[in-house]
C-alpha cells in the first residue's frame, strides 16, 4: 500500500487514493471517491460518494466533503469549515444526487476555520476565505473574502500574503497584473524572481 489509512477509518470499495495520501483518526471515505496523490485528512473527516480530490489537498478536523464538491490540486480546508450541496434541503422530500449543486474549489485556494461555502459556486485559484466567512457567490482567482455574507477586501499572493501593492508581492516577489477586475499572475519574462 503507498498510502495510509489509520486503524480506526473505514474506506469503502470502489474508491482510488493516491500514492502518499495520509487518512488519520476516525475518517470515512464513501465508495466512488477519487483522492489524489500527498494529501493529508484529518481527524473526523468524511469524503461522499462520488467526490474528487486533486493533488496536495490538506483537509483539517471535523470537515464533510459532500457529493457535488470537487477540489482541485493544492486546496487548504481549515478545521470544521462546511460545504452544502442543496440550497433547499428538506428531509420529507429528498431531492437525490442528481439535484445537487456543484461547488468547485480550483487549485491552491484555502478556506479559514468554521467558513461555509453555499453550494453552486466556484471558489477561484489561490482565493483565500477567512476564518467563519460565508461564501454564497463565486470568488474571483486571488480574493481576499471576509464576513458574512463573504465580500471581497483584497487579494493575496500565491505564498499566502495579503497582497499591499497588487502589482508585487512584498514577501516572494510574485508579479501581477489587474485586469478587467481580475488579478493575474504576471508571467512574462523578469516577472518572478
Amino acid at each position: 500500500m503507498t498510502y495510509f489509512v489509520h486503524k480506526s477509518s473505514y474506506v469503502d470499495d470502489n474508491v482510488v487514493i493516491g500514492e502518499g495520501t495520509k487518512i488519520w483518526h476516525f475518517c470515512h471515505i464513501q465508495s466512488e471517491a477519487k483522492i489524489g496523490k500527498n494529501c493529508s485528512f484529518g481527524q473526523n473527516v468524511n469524503i461522499a460518494r462520488n467526490v474528487k480530490i486533486g493533488n496536495g489537498v490538506k483537509i483539517q478536523n471535523n470537515v464533510s466533503i459532500y457529493e457535488g464538491v470537487e477540489l482541485e490540486d493544492d486546496v487548504f480546508c481549515g478545521p470544521s469549515m462546511v460545504f452544502t450541496n442543496d440550497l433547499t434541503p428538506r428531509s420529507k422530500y429528498p431531492k437525490g444526487n442528481t439535484k445537487y449543486k456543484k461547488t468547485l474549489v480550483k487549485t491552491g485556494a484555502s478556506i479559514g476555520a468554521n467558513a461555509t461555502i453555499v453550494c453552486g459556486h466556484i471558489i477561484g485559484r489561490w482565493a483565500m476565505i477567512a476564518a467563519g466567512a460565508v461564501v454564497t457567490k463565486n470568488v474571483p482567482d486571488y480574493a481576499l473574502m471576509v464576513g458574512i455574507p463573504a465580500r471581497q477586501v483584497g487579494w493575496v499572493c500565491e505564498c499566502g500574503l495579503k497582497l499591499e501593492d497588487i502589482s508585487e508581492c512584498s514577501s516572494c516577489h510574485r508579479k501581477y497584473i489587474l485586469k478587467n477586475n481580475c488579478l493575474i499572475l504576471n508571467t512574462s519574462r523578469g516577472a518572478e524572481k
